[in-house]
């Protein structure tokens, strides 16, 4: 199993910027992909970026093309989102993913998840 805990959430005022982090943990080596996915309440948990642990490719959903970046410090095992000119619509719980083949921005292809940080965007 792979075990993942995000950090970095909190409060910020419109157009600032907060950076959040996953550390994993055991099974690492059976990822392929992370990926960061974010959730209000009563909607679909929404894909936002991804990147590969071997060639560090990614890939971002229009919403955030931009404005956030996606990035892993393999030596750490720990993959990081830098969110700048943040909007109240970003504002959601920020879940971060591990794949282990593919990771693209379907949900139903990562295997293991973390418990989520709040991020909230005030007007």
């Amino acid at each position: 199993q792979v075990q993942l805990v995000e950090s970095g959430g909190g409060l910020v005022q419109a157009g600032g910027s907060l950076r959040l982090s996953c550390a994993a943990s055991g099974r690492t080596f059976s990822s392929y992909a992370m990926g960061w996915f974010r959730q209000v309440p009563g909607k679909e948990r929404e894909f936002v970026a991804r990147i590969t642990w071997t060639t560090g490719s990614t890939y971002y959903a229009d919403s955030v093309k931009g404005r956030f970046t996606i990035s892993r410090d393999n030596a750490k095992n720990t993959v990081f989102l830098q969110m700048n000119s943040l909007k109240p619509e970003d504002t959601a719980v920020y879940y971060c993913a591990s794949a282990s083949l593919y990771g693209s921005s379907r949900t139903h292809e990562y295997d293991y998840w973390g418990q989520g940080t709040q991020v909230t965007v005030s007007s």
